[in-house]
C-alpha cells in the first residue's frame, strides 16, 4: 500500500502559530493518494491553493481530491481554459489553473467571486500567481519535486488555516 511510503513531519511556526504538515511521496500514485486523503476532509466552500513547479504533481494531487468526492472523470489541468468544472461527484469541483494569470485582479476579472458563491470545492493550481485574491481560510499545499534524488520523490506541505480543526486530525 502506498501509505507506508508516506512520511509526515509537523513543524510549528512560533511567530504565526501555523502548523504545517509535511509528507514525502515516492510516486505519482502516492501523491494522488495524499490528495484523496485531503479530499475526504474537504467540505463545501473550501479553497485549496496548490503551489509547485511545472511537473511537481499538482494535477495528480487534484485527481486524488476528485476521486475522494466521487468524480471518475480524467482530471486535466485547465491551462488554457483557466477553469474546469466537475459536477458528477458529491460536491461541485472547480479546478483552476492560474499559470497564465498575473495577479488576483485577473482572477476576479473572470468571475472568481461567482465561483466562490457557488459553494463547491475550489482547487487552484499555480496559486502563488493570485495569492492576493485567496480567501483567508484557504488550505495551502506546496509540492516540491526532488529530481536529483534519482527517484520520483516529492515533498508536500499542507497548511490548514489557523484554528481549523481538521489540522489536528489530518495525518497518517
Amino acid at each position: 500500500m502506498a501509505e507506508r511510503h508516506l512520511r509526515e513531519e509537523a513543524s510549528q511556526d512560533q511567530a504565526d502559530k501555523i502548523l504545517i504538515k509535511q509528507f514525502s511521496t515516492k510516486s505519482e500514485a502516492e501523491t494522488e493518494d495524499l490528495g484523496f486523503r485531503l479530499g475526504k476532509m474537504l467540505k463545501t466552500g473550501d479553497v485549496v491553493a496548490l503551489n509547485g513547479e511545472l511537473g511537481a504533481g499538482k494535477t495528480h494531487f487534484t485527481s486524488g481530491v476528485a476521486k475522494s468526492i466521487g468524480i471518475s472523470s480524467h482530471i486535466t489541468s485547465p491551462t488554457y481554459t483557466i477553469v474546469n468544472e466537475y459536477t458528477e461527484g458529491e460536491v461541485l469541483l472547480m479546478h483552476f489553473d492560474t499559470y497564465r494569470l498575473t495577479c488576483g485582479d485577473d482572477l476576479y476579472d473572470i468571475g472568481f467571486d461567482d465561483y466562490l458563491a457557488r459553494k463547491g470545492i475550489i482547487i487552484i493550481e499555480w496559486a502563488e500567481n493570485v495569492d492576493d485574491a485567496l480567501p483567508e481560510n484557504t488550505i495551502k499545499v506546496n509540492i516540491k519535486r526532488h529530481d536529483s534524488e534519482g527517484e520520483n520523490l516529492r515533498t508536500i506541505e499542507i497548511e490548514f488555516p489557523e484554528g481549523d480543526e481538521r489540522n489536528d486530525s489530518f495525518g497518517i
